[in-house]
């Protein structure tokens, strides 16, 4: 690797109302190597990363690249230099096709030549390793597909320094092995990568070096081979933290979720129940059917066949806001998309579901809206300077906790959690685990899908799991392996891995 310094950020400072989002922070980035960025929710990550786009700009220090010292950085200068992102949002335009997304911005001839469009997508989905028809309409694409548009569109601008913000998030262990060997082939190639992930394990295996940032402060730089996890979650969260899986205290055999021959939206026949005081997994691989059944659970899709129970009582959700009043309520996988309503503050988005239960005729009880936000600000630490905040102007995972206050807001007894710690740091994460375990001993059902499979082995109280829209297995606690539910969540529909 090439020890020289090819970007350096010194004493860069950036404030928003109530908060300072980064505070003197410096760092360098040599040429050709990984470098991960690590850190708690709203420790910075994110302002840091628009800095370098040029999306934001500082109010104090210096950016200096390929020797050109910066006190701001617009978007076209952070393009002359190289410099592409691969936000943790995603940023694509669902109704232009995957080639018109990787290569927009960029002319290929007078006019729009879709043959070349194709080809040129096709050529940088080779080298990537995946196989992704160029003429699907974005909308079209799971959550994973269109993060792998993504990283195709950044890849199409000759990126010399690469920026990818939870890139793994949303990818099967497949999929992470891919973007993992592309890394490797780019960093050949002497292309620059910063590397921002909560996913702990995957530092070891890729970066050279880590930096850990903490409220906005610079904590430590080391060589990947000469710290541990411990050491990382402890420099992350300033105090030494265990990882724990929570017990259930209370499961009992009374199912209170029943799902019996639900078909619909590529599933089909799918049967299954979850006991009043437990959280069982769902695993699969991408396009497995998991989200496509948790829409139909909450009334979001319609189903073809098929029935639900709650508590016993056939429920029939046509709209998600008939879910709730039947007692399921949905923790989505894009918070962005379907689970937030960016533009508005904290303290809508908490209470919106419910907004008639803390109403007096047509109106709005202000002091109850406030109470009630506060509480769950309170309750699951979301980093806000306000209650009425915009949630556009929160960090990703303090944005996820918004998602996951609003739906406990409405006091639902089965709880659908689709990929509840996608985009959280190590010290949320338990926090979650904790709520979720609570929320179980309280008395409530919880269905977890997660594409984590540490995840799934520790929250599960059993496991099913799915395959092309069908269940392939179920498996008791005791039962857990890894081999065996990624056995099962790879059989074709014979049957066969």
């Amino acid at each position: 690797m090439d020890n020289e310094v090819i970007l350096k950020l010194d004493h860069i400072t950036k404030r928003y109302p109530g908060v300072v989002a980064l505070d003197n922070f410096s760092l360098d980035l040599k040429a050709g190597e990984v470098h991960a960025l690590v850190g708690e929710n709203g420790a910075g990550k994110s302002t840091l990363i628009k800095c370098l786009s040029g999306a934001i700009t500082p109010e104090g220090g210096t950016i200096t690249v390929d020797g050109r010292e910066y006190t701001e950085i617009t978007p076209k200068i952070s393009r002359d230099h190289g410099i592409e992102v691969v936000y943790q949002e995603l940023n694509l335009i669902d109704t232009l096709t995957v080639a018109e997304n990787v290569c927009f911005g960029r002319k290929y001839g007078k006019m729009v030549n879709f043959k070349v469009l194709d080809k040129v997508c096709g050529e940088i989905f080779g080298e990537m390793g995946v196989e992704l028809n160029p003429r699907k309409y974005v909308f079209q694409l799971s959550t994973a597909q269109q993060q792998l548009v993504e990283i195709a569109k950044a890849l199409s601008k000759d990126a010399r320094i690469l920026v990818l913000d939870e890139p793994t998030a949303p990818l099967t262990n497949n999929e992470v092995d891919i973007l993992f060997e592309l890394i490797r082939r780019l960093k050949k190639k002497n292309v620059t990568m910063i590397y921002i992930s909560h996913r702990l394990d995957e530092i070891f295996q890729i970066a050279d070096r880590v930096t850990v940032m903490r409220d906005g402060t610079f904590v430590k730089t080391m060589e990947t081979g000469e710290t541990n996890r411990q050491e990382l979650i402890n420099l992350m969260v300033g105090r030494e933290l265990k990882e724990t899986w929570p017990a259930r205290k209370n499961i009992t055999s009374e199912p209170l979720l029943e799902v019996c021959h639900v078909s619909g939206m590529g599933d089909t026949d799918i049967s299954l129940h979850v006991n009043r005081g437990e959280i069982v997994g769902l695993a699969g691989l991408v396009g497995a059917g998991r989200t496509e059944l948790a829409r139909m659970l909450v009334g979001a899709d319609p189903m073809k066949s098929g029935e639900i129970r709650v508590n016993g009582r056939r429920v029939m959700n046509r709209s998600p806001k008939q879910a709730i009043k039947n007692g399921i309520g949905l923790i989505p996988e894009d918070r962005k998309r379907q689970g937030a309503l960016q533009n508005f503050g904290v303290d809508w988005n908490v209470t919106l579901a419910h907004l008639p239960d803390i109403s007096k005729y047509i109106f709005v009880r202000k002091k109850a809206v406030k109470a009630e936000t506060e509480k769950y600000i309170g309750l699951l630490k979301i980093k806000t300077p306000f209650v009425d905040q915009l949630v556009r102007n929160l960090s990703g995972g303090n944005q996820q906790k918004v998602v996951l206050a609003k739906t406990l807001a409405t006091n639902s007894q089965v709880i659908v959690f689709d990929e509840p710690t996608r985009g959280i740091d190590v010290g949320a994460k338990n926090e979650i685990y904790n709520l979720m375990t609570q929320l179980a001993d309280e008395g409530r059902a919880i269905l977890m899908i997660s594409s984590d499979m540490e995840e799934l082995l520790g929250m599960s109280d059993r496991i099913y799991t799915l395959s092309e829209g069908r269940l392939t297995g179920e498996l008791a606690r005791e039962d857990f392996t890894q081999a065996r539910v990624l056995e099962l969540m790879s059989q074709n529909q014979e049957g066969n891995p």
